[in-house]
């Protein structure tokens, strides 16, 4: 796979079917859903829809956010 077409916003369908997981969800029920690129990048989609848009991060992006997560600093966010 070319990264260098790889980019936030393109349809998470362009970046093929396989290795996607859902790795945030205790039962499988979760509609996020992640996949490591070439040099290290995540992807991440909606599960329910596979053309969605795809949000690229770098891996010091994805480490922050789930840390701050695990800190509880997004808590507000969910209620």
């Amino acid at each position: 796979m070319n990264t260098e077409h790889i980019r936030n916003g393109m349809p998470a369908a362009d970046l093929g079917p396989d290795g996607w997981r859902k790795p945030w969800s205790d039962n499988g029920g979760s509609c996020l859903e992640a996949r490591k690129l070439p040099g290290g990048r995540i992807a991440l989609r909606q599960g329910a829809d596979p053309n969605s848009p795809a949000l690229i991060l770098e891996p010091d992006e994805i480490r922050a956010f789930v840390d701050g997560a695990k800190a509880g600093l997004a808590d507000d966010l969910l209620t």
